[in-house]
């Protein structure tokens, strides 16, 4: 996986502004995060974690699943804008942790049964080495889960606009985490959302905070050049599409000691 630089304020601030549309807005990041879950209640068989980190928690869909399917003794959610605490505050009163930070450079607590995500890990600059660093954190039979997005993310934003995040493929970030980590369950799906007009999927995008990979800003000019490439291409009777492409991975600390 190449090295990208991501602008990690301006992601910040355009998730800060969606704090409060997110919810309402993100319908298939609420999707992702229940499939998500649904997973690991498949998968870690009789495993339970009662010792959970988040990272990227942003308002909490998922973490609401989490707390809900496995009730921990302990659960820290991290995200690297603070005002999604105000977002969580009915889970800080249950007893979970919220700390502001970086995920990429955090200190999570030792000993962590589950270090888990979703739709965090494509702002991530170097991944691989972001699965190592966790690595450290995870007890002996602790598992990385998470699910990020791939190659055809968004594909007919960045094909018209030219430019959009260094997605990576399934393929990629299993060979990332194969040093450290057992496969236990890789997939993914491609979700299709139709729009009635280009201008309901900037707004959309706006709404859920993921246009934080350029500060570029839009002319009229622009703007409208956009609107009439996206619907000459991507027009059809159910209006302008938008695809979601989520990757799904579990993944098992390796015991180098057997």
């Amino acid at each position: 996986m190449g090295n990208t630089t991501m602008n990690k304020t301006l992601i910040t601030e355009r998730f800060t502004k969606a704090a409060h549309t997110y919810g309402h807005e993100a319908e298939a990041q609420k999707r992702i995060a229940e499939h998500m879950a649904a997973l690991l209640g498949s998968h870690l068989h009789n495993f339970w974690p009662n010792r959970i980190a988040e990272f990227g928690c942003g308002t909490g869909n998922y973490s609401r699943l989490l707390f809900k399917q496995y009730f921990p003794k302990e659960m820290l959610m991290n995200d690297i804008c603070g005002e999604m605490r105000h977002c969580c505050k009915e889970l800080l009163e249950k007893g979970a942790q919220f700390e502001v930070g970086d995920a990429e450079h955090f200190c999570f607590p030792k000993e962590c049964d589950l270090i888990t995500s979703c739709s965090t890990l494509q702002w991530f600059d170097n991944p691989s080495v972001f699965f190592g660093h966790c690595s450290q954190y995870l007890g002996q039979q602790g598992y990385l889960a998470f699910s990020t997005f791939g190659l055809d993310n968004m594909k007919e934003v960045r094909q018209i606009a030219g430019y959009g995040l260094p997605y990576r493929s399934l393929s990629e970030l299993i060979e990332g985490l194969q040093p450290y980590y057992e496969i236990v369950h890789a997939e993914e799906q491609v979700l299709t959302y139709h729009f009635d007009h280009p201008m309901s999927v900037l707004r959309h995008l706006k709404q859920t905070g993921v246009t934080g990979i350029t500060s570029q800003q839009w002319t009229r000019g622009r703007l409208n050049d956009f609107c009439d490439a996206y619907q000459l291409q991507f027009k059809s009777s159910k209006g302008v599409s938008l695809t979601y492409h989520p990757l799904y991975i579990i993944a098992k600390k390796k015991n180098h000691e057997e």
